[in-house]
């Protein structure tokens, strides 16, 4: 059986920006009033699984139990917030991004997809899976501008695994040439980060 690229599914940050009591990838972006609401991750989530691509989920404690609404509890990366005496513990990209590659080191490459983008479309990962089989880096681009999910090939593991802290993996973008696919998904740049990027999303 061939393996597949996985999608790993960042959601273990803060959300400092987002000024409300509920974490925002704990917002709301549907639901009937009285009915059962669909959050940010939970809508991020189900556009993953439907491309039937293995799927993992890098969250904290808190974020776990609504990550476990759309994948299996095997799927899901639980970082610790805080250390055995009670201190805050690092929980940047770069820890992230190494938690889930370690976790799928079977996998035919990664997409990195942040928990926050709930409007990237399924058949823009398949794009960008399918583009793993030729290039080493592939990025999604609507308009001209570069979006998300990227992905990376295997290759990449030993520097994936070697990011760390606040670390994102742009500077693997930058040392390879990173292939653009055009699609026509404006989902491919939109993030959650305050109140009104939720108010649009909403929409």
């Amino acid at each position: 059986m061939k393996r597949r690229p996985a999608i790993v599914v960042l959601a273990a940050g803060r959300g400092t920006r987002f000024r409300g009591a509920v974490h925002k990838l704990a917002q709301p972006i549907e639901g009937a009033p009285g009915a059962e609401t669909v959050t940010v991750l939970e809508r991020t989530l189900a556009h993953a699984v439907k491309t039937q691509l293995p799927v993992v989920v890098v969250t904290t404690p808190a974020l776990a139990t609504l990550a476990n609404r759309v994948v299996a509890a095997r799927d899901v990366v639980v970082l610790p917030e805080v250390d055995a005496q009670g201190r805050p513990l690092p929980v940047g990209m770069g820890h992230s991004i190494v938690a889930g590659v370690s976790a799928t080191g079977d996998a035919e490459g990664w997409l990195i997809l942040p928990g926050d983008m709930p409007l990237v479309r399924t058949d823009t990962m398949l794009a960008v899976a399918q583009c793993l089989e030729r290039y080493p880096v592939c990025y999604p681009q609507y308009q001209g501008l570069r979006g998300h999910p990227v992905g990376f090939g295997t290759e990449l593991y030993s520097e994936l695994m070697a990011l760390h802290g606040d670390e994102g993996a742009r500077r693997i973008v930058a040392r390879y040439a990173a292939h653009p696919i055009t699609v026509d998904d404006p989902g491919v740049h939109v993030d959650v980060d305050t109140p009104q990027d939720l108010e649009r999303v909403r929409l």
